[in-house]
């Protein structure tokens, strides 16, 4: 232990407050000098102990180290008290001296097995501001492996419960200033209050905190190595001033989408409004936390035949009430489509093909194409997909639809294969059908930046958009999305998806629709058919516009 130690006894518990270091613990040992040197022995000066640890064994490997970290032992004393001293050592020191921690007492709690909880209330401090700060934490005690000496069993989060071997803890002026982010009417937008938004205000308080008319104050901040985002706020020393931040969020919009998403696992949803781009939700309700609203990347199912159909009206190899062949099956170049449960329609038009979103009258057209690209033009020329240029305000992916020949390019007809898109992708394109041109979604407007936006080639040509809304009108109100859009009035548009991905024995759940100026998308991992899960989200999204 270092020089300057004093020990008081405090309610009948010794205090020990670290000299120069300004830490303190609940010690149930006068020192621990003599703990430290212990394990630091090896096998060559006594036996090498085994089997199960014993309770004293615990309690005392525990409190030595626990000890020893409060009372401001060097890091790498400390660290031997751990079964990795070399991984141990720079996060013990870290707490100190970036995350400017003084004062602790460290109490530990009655151990359960293996395990001792243990809480930690202390100051944190840095150029005259402080704070208190607590929070609990656990250790767990093993054997080591060479010494067979009680050891702590080495993972960050013994320092702080949310560090990992990628994060550490920094005290510093805040990398930008705060933002009070608020919805298009001047409503709060909170992480509390909306809890999806939390990687979006992170954000945009990354990219928009110095231009909103803030400045900084000091903060702990939980922060991922290499990153230079402001991370993980865990503790306010001084609150810098708050600058405001207007989005184009709807706050009874997001509210709405985050009941809906609330009501299964693993979902997300987003909404825009199609005659000028702007984002009115983002919700996603995922273990892993995740903005896969904006940030996912996978099969969009036959939510995508609305891109599909858009390029075959162009090319006048259908039309809406022209008949289309919908037969059960259907063979490209080897592999074998099917419509769900193997259904056909005979004598049926292309409209109510795609009202029931039969696979095989959009496959059997693809060689009258004689175009390879065709459908990835379409996706990029029309409605803006793939072509890596979306400027959102945070970030954000735009969709792939790569070039693709033979049954790959069968697959991509009906939203599978190598497409990839997310919910903002998905409502994007049902706005463009819906407006009948590109506007690129955003979240925050043009003007704070002067950023480029992403246009389209061309628009839609106005008979080819009149098709595809009245297919996607009969879709909700006849078809696969009659029961999902059932309470909705207004102008309403619709399309169902179903994804399958290898290792799921449930397809993912997709639904894309729109009512009056209002467009929203939703996928529900493992939720099916895209009308029973997908669609009561967007159902109750767009009830709520």
């Amino acid at each position: 232990m270092r020089s300057g130690v004093k020990v008081a006894v405090v309610g009948g518990v010794f205090l020990v407050v670290a000299g120069g270091v300004g830490y303190g613990a609940y010690n149930v040992y006068s020192g621990i000098s003599g703990g430290i040197s212990d394990t630091t022995s090896t096998s060559a000066t006594r036996e090498i102990e085994t089997g199960p640890l014993s309770d004293e064994e615990i309690d005392k490997a525990a409190k030595a180290f626990l000890t020893a970290w409060a009372s401001g032992s060097e890091a790498s004393d400390v660290a031997q008290l751990t079964n990795n001293a070399t991984a141990a050592s720079p996060v013990i020191s870290g707490y100190r001296d970036e995350a400017h921690v003084t004062d602790a007492v460290i109490t530990p709690g009655k151990a359960v097995g293996a395990k001792v909880p243990f809480t930690v209330k202390a100051t944190v401090a840095l150029d005259g501001k402080t704070k208190p700060w607590s929070y609990s934490s656990e250790l767990t005690v093993v054997r080591g492996l060479t010494t067979g000496r009680p050891l702590v069993d080495w993972a960050p989060s013994v320092i702080h419960p949310k560090l990992t071997k990628n994060t550490h803890l920094a005290t510093t002026e805040a990398a930008t200033p705060p933002i009070e982010a608020v919805d298009r009417n001047g409503t709060v937008l909170t992480k509390e209050k909306y809890p999806s938004l939390a990687p979006v205000l992170d954000q945009l308080r990354k990219r928009y905190g110095a231009d909103a008319g803030g400045t900084p104050g000091v903060e702990l901040a939980l922060k991922s190595d290499g990153d230079s985002t402001p991370g993980e706020t865990l503790l306010t020393l001084a609150k810098g001033k708050t600058g405001k931040l207007r989005t184009t969020l709807d706050a009874n919009v997001q509210a709405a989408a985050e009941q809906a998403v609330k009501k299964y696992s693993e979902a997300s949803v987003a909404a825009v409004k199609p005659s000028t781009g702007e984002i009115l939700a983002v919700a996603n309700n995922r273990t892993d936390g995740f903005n896969a609203a904006m940030l996912g990347k996978q099969a969009p199912g036959s939510t995508m035949k609305i891109v599909t159909a858009a390029m075959l009206l162009e090319k006048n190899l259908v039309s809406a009430l022209r008949p289309a062949e919908c037969p059960a099956t259907a063979m490209y170049q080897g592999r074998t489509f099917q419509n769900l449960d193997g259904f056909s329609i005979p004598n049926g038009t292309f409209a109510q093909s795609f009202a029931r979103s039969c696979n095989t009258a959009f496959i059997k057209l693809i060689d009258d194409t004689k175009d390879d690209s065709a459908l990835k033009n379409e996706a990029e020329q029309v409605f803006g997909i793939g072509l890596d240029n979306w400027q959102t305000g945070v970030p954000s992916y735009d969709g792939s639809v790569p070039s693709a020949t033979g049954g790959e390019a069968a697959a991509q007809y009906i939203g599978q294969g190598t497409v990839q898109m997310n919910v903002l992708n998905m409502a994007s394109i049902t706005a463009t059908a819906k407006n009948g041109t590109f506007k690129q979604p955003i979240l925050v407007a043009r003007s704070l930046d002067d950023r480029q936006l992403a246009t389209a080639t061309r628009s839609l040509r106005y008979s080819v958009a009149q098709q595809l809304r009245d297919m996607m009108r009969l879709t909700a109100t006849s078809g696969t999305g009659a029961n999902a859009m059932a309470g909705l009035g207004g102008d309403k548009g619709a399309k169902t998806g179903s994804a399958e991905v290898d290792g799921q024995t449930t397809s993912n759940s997709w639904f894309t629709g729109f009512q009056d100026d209002l467009a929203a998308a939703a996928v529900v991992e493992a939720g099916g058919h895209g009308g029973d899960a997908a669609g009561p989200v967007v159902a109750a999204v767009l009830g709520a516009g």
